[in-house]
């Protein structure tokens, strides 16, 4: 638990007016808002397996390593070395905090012993007593109470123990932990501890349980004086560091948003979402096997990468050499981000652990690794981590916590068939999804041909046609729409479609060609005729004129012959009565 948390726990704490004492173990302290009751009683109730004594342990570790606050714990079930060794496996390095600050004390009972005669806790208090004192202890743990009430088979006898118990911790003022098996059937009306839990101020309840063939474990807080806290069940799991506990974090939504726009690795698909999805939302990638959800999970993480982001690619039952490997297929070499150190590949089977474990796995790595985008492919394959309801949970509490970091999400999931009106995916992720596409196959002449949609992108004007995805050795391509009687066509289908018009536009080209050469020609023959009969238009112009000039010549002469006879005769009178040449027609006789 880092600093800030702790004291923000601290606050929280204050806020509910009590003090409270952080476990360290993560998730559990935000449940509590701050952790256990300070100077106060906590039962930790759970079957066999729960993780009872793990989780008191750790409490008191924490407490002794981060806040140097002496611990001590007693074991009635278990042998005080037993407890250690089992604890080493966390990397707790007890040995050192026990030469300092913890105190394991064996207090195994012999049932001869109690069975002999009278028997009281006096003597083991009055010897915690001297040793809470040398120590300085803030915290005590009584592991496996249920084991000494067995003993005593006694119930007049059980509970004057326990108040014992009970009083001398609430004397000491220190913080008590007290755990206790339960029943596996009904563990929080168990009629034996009925009594523990109305003494207690805080109960826990650990549980685990088996569905579908997969052990889950969760907790839950049945009671605490005087402080508000979460009610409902958390889902539990053991690591190798020790306990985590999921939440979903506050009730209040308060996600970053961002404006910024980050490219899906597919040009045509940025055009379609007008610019690619939003930074730090959630995108999923829906459709049959094979439709290639894989291929553009891989082209989006590639693209990331290309940009300088780090980027996480969690595969379920799919090794990650074998999907570098197939995305080669496509020009998408994943294998050299993951050298260079900004792609890590996580590959699982789904099958090993319940959903809630790859949960808590997942946040882990998110925190360590603190990639800009994530993948999960598929995230239906959870449905088989256990029973659907915590697969749902589990999946839902992870696109919110990455939500939170501001990481962008792409999920992929199984969805049989097209969607429809019910437009729903198994996981029902596709309600909290910002960004919803959808590949399908559009089966027809006999061949199987891809197709995406883009079903919704809250914020953003996208298309609304269906494209043919194209999957080519060099490229991942989104085909122009082609429609053809209201039909779209893909595959042979429009290929045959754009072969025929091809083909009638070669015929019309090729008409229009014969028809303009045949114009040409009509013309050429119209001109020909036109030249000629300009030509014989000029002839018969050059004639007219020629006729005209002629008969300007005659009457001239004529004229001339008029007045030369004239003159011979010398007869003025009749010289000068003498018609005359006006070269408009022919003059009177001679």
């Amino acid at each position: 638990m880092t600093t800030s948390e702790i004291s923000l726990a601290a606050a929280s704490g204050a806020a509910d007016g009590i003090e409270k004492r952080p476990t360290g173990i993560p998730g559990f302290d935000e449940i509590t808002r701050g952790g256990l009751p300070s100077g106060r009683v906590t039962l930790v109730l759970g079957g066999p397996g729960a993780g009872k004594t793990v989780f008191a342990l750790e409490a008191l570790v924490n407490g002794a390593r981060d806040r140097h606050e002496p611990g001590i714990f007693v074991a009635f079930e278990e042998s005080a070395r037993q407890v250690v060794t089992n604890a080493a496996a966390f990397g707790w390095d007890l040995e050192a905090l026990e030469r300092e600050r913890l105190f394991f004390l064996d207090a195994r009972l012999s049932p001869t012993v109690v069975q002999s005669g009278a028997f009281d806790l006096n003597g083991l208090l009055a010897a915690l007593d001297a040793k809470a004192d040398e120590m300085g202890a803030r915290s005590i743990v009584f592991d496996g109470i249920d084991v000494l009430l067995t003993l005593l088979d006694d119930a007049v006898i059980e509970r004057r123990e326990i108040y014992r118990l009970y009083e001398w911790l609430q004397r000491r003022g220190v913080t008590g932990i007290i755990t206790a098996k339960a029943d596996a059937s009904d563990p929080a009306t168990s009629e034996r501890y009925a009594f523990m839990q109305f003494m207690v101020d805080c109960v826990v309840l650990l549980q685990q349980r088996l569905t579908d063939r997969v052990a889950s474990r969760g907790v839950r807080v049945l009671k605490y004086r005087g402080s508000g806290f979460s009610e409902n069940e958390f889902p539990l799991i053991i690591s190798d560091t020790g306990m985590e506990v999921s939440t979903f974090g506050t009730a209040e939504l308060d996600h970053p948003v961002f404006t910024e726009r980050v490219s899906t690795g597919i040009p045509r698909l940025d055009e379609m979402l007008s610019g690619g999805y939003y930074r730090g939302s959630s995108a999923l990638i829906t459709g049959s096997p094979g439709t290639a959800k894989t291929t553009l999970a891989g082209a989006f993480v590639a693209a990331a990468c290309a940009r300088g982001e780090r980027g996480l690619y969690v595969s379920f039952d799919e090794a990650a050499d074998q999907i570098v490997r197939n995305l080669r297929s496509v020009c998408i070499d994943l294998a050299a981000h993951v050298e260079e150190g900004r792609l890590q590949m996580y590959s699982v089977r789904t099958q090993s652990r319940g959903a809630e474990q790859h949960l808590l796995d997942l946040q882990r790595q998110l925190r360590a690794f603190r990639p800009a985008v994530l993948i999960l492919d598929p995230i239906s394959a959870l449905a088989k981590s256990g029973a659907h309801v915590a697969a749902l949970h589990a999946s839902l509490r992870l696109l919110d916590y990455a939500k939170a970091l501001g990481i962008t999400v792409l999920c992929t999931s199984l969805i049989a068939g097209d969607v429809g009106d019910d437009e729903a995916t198994t996981m029902e992720i596709s309600t909290i999804a910002d960004t919803w596409i959808h590949l399908t196959y559009v089966v027809r002449g006999g061949e199987r041909n891809r197709t995406l949609t883009i079903v919704k992108s809250r914020g953003t004007s996208h298309s609304n046609q269906v494209r043919e995805l194209l999957l080519r050795d060099d490229s991942i391509r989104l085909a122009d729409v082609y429609t053809a009687g209201g039909e779209v066509l893909v595959g042979t289908a429009r290929w045959e479609r754009e072969a025929e018009l091809r083909e009638a536009e070669r015929r019309r080209v090729a008409e229009a060609a014969r028809h303009r050469r045949q114009a040409e020609q009509e013309e050429t023959e119209i001109a020909a005729r036109i030249a000629a009969l300009q030509h014989e238009l000029e002839t018969r112009r050059a004639e007219r004129q020629q006729s005209d000039l002629e008969e300007m010549e005659h009457l001239d002469q004529r004229a001339m012959r008029h007045g030369e006879l004239a003159r011979l005769r010398r007869a003025d009178g009749a010289l000068a009565g003498a018609p005359r040449s006006d070269h408009r027609g022919a003059g009177g006789q001679s």
